[in-house]
């Protein structure tokens, strides 16, 4: 699996061209379900609205190529789902919706006036959201006497291991998070280390966050 970049839960903005609003909702989904389920909030929670424009991506892991799709829910064909939906793209964003709501103000905007309002609805969303990189991912565990723990973790550093948390009893926990395919030289150092790696656990394949 190939990093990407999505976002961390939702993120809102709002923008208003010639009294017309137009609210950008993105959120992330990992399914058409959670997709379809969050366009239905937007939705109920703007009953008075004239449109819910939506477009979203997501990928398929099997087939590698993404799953697209986009409404203009009544705007002219192509002025608001097609440019949402490019914006997306064009912030290399995959799991992912984005509905924008337009409460129209009275004054038509024309076919260039609306491309560009839906454009920056979306970008304003995007620019208020929490960007992250999903990667295919271990999570490691491991077990140290406090005596080792500087060392241990020097070595976590220098093998580029993500540190997520730690638990401090009788003797010291660390989780951290790996590119999966770079665990085995920290693996082999903390098993040294440790003279054994029973002490040791380690996850199976998993899509994560990874900073």
């Amino acid at each position: 699996m190939n990093s990407y970049k999505t976002i961390q839960g939702t993120s809102t903005a709002e923008i208003e061209v010639k009294k017309s609003r137009f609210i950008g909702n993105v959120c992330h989904v990992d399914t058409e379900d959670e997709a379809l389920e969050f366009l239905e909030k937007i939705r109920s929670e703007n009953r008075m609205a004239k449109h819910n424009v939506y477009a979203y991506i997501l990928r398929d892991e099997q087939s590698n190529v993404p799953r697209k799709r986009y409404s203009d829910d009544g705007e002219p064909q192509k002025t608001a789902g097609m440019p949402t939906l490019e914006t997306l793209e064009h912030a290399e964003l995959a799991n992912v919706i984005c509905v924008v709501t337009r409460y129209f103000g009275g004054v038509l905007l024309g076919t260039g006036g609306l491309v560009r309002a839906y454009t920056h609805a979306t970008q304003a969303a995007i620019e208020k959201a929490q960007i992250v990189t999903v990667s295919r991912c271990v999570d490691i565990e491991i077990t140290l006497p406090y005596s080792l723990y500087d060392s241990f973790v020097r070595l976590a550093k220098d093998c580029s291991a993500q540190i997520l948390d730690t638990t401090y009893t009788d003797s010291v926990r660390v989780r951290l998070r790996m590119i999966d395919g770079t665990q085995d030289s920290l693996i082999k150092k903390a098993t040294e280390l440790l003279h054994g790696g029973k002490l040791i656990h380690v996850s199976g394949p998993k899509s994560a966050v990874f900073h």
